[in-house]
């Protein structure tokens, strides 16, 4: 198991879902390399959990909050979390 640094949880509101937010999420992850996950939540936001080093994840978040090109990005709520290193991918949940 390999050391990881921060984790956090993102809460992204406006219009992300649809638009291939989770798709542009999971590329983002693999180019900052960050592991954890995002899925759709059944209120329309989107929910991403990242694991890795302070820096990976702090210009994850600011992908997050650029996201794709048809998507509007409202808000980026950031929840601190515990890192578990239970993660060795970024995968989409359904």
């Amino acid at each position: 198991m390999r050391m990881v640094g921060v984790a956090r949880k993102f809460l992204i509101s406006g219009e992300v879902q649809g638009v291939g937010y989770r798709f542009f999420a999971q590329r983002a992850a693999a180019r900052h390399q960050v592991v954890g996950y995002v899925r759709n939540c059944p209120d329309g936001t989107v929910e991403a959990i990242a694991e890795g080093s302070a820096g990976s994840v702090e210009a994850f978040k600011h992908d997050l909050a650029t996201g794709p090109q048809w998507s509007v990005v409202d808000q980026v709520e950031e929840i601190v979390l515990e890192p578990t290193g239970s993660y060795s991918t970024f995968r989409i949940e359904r």
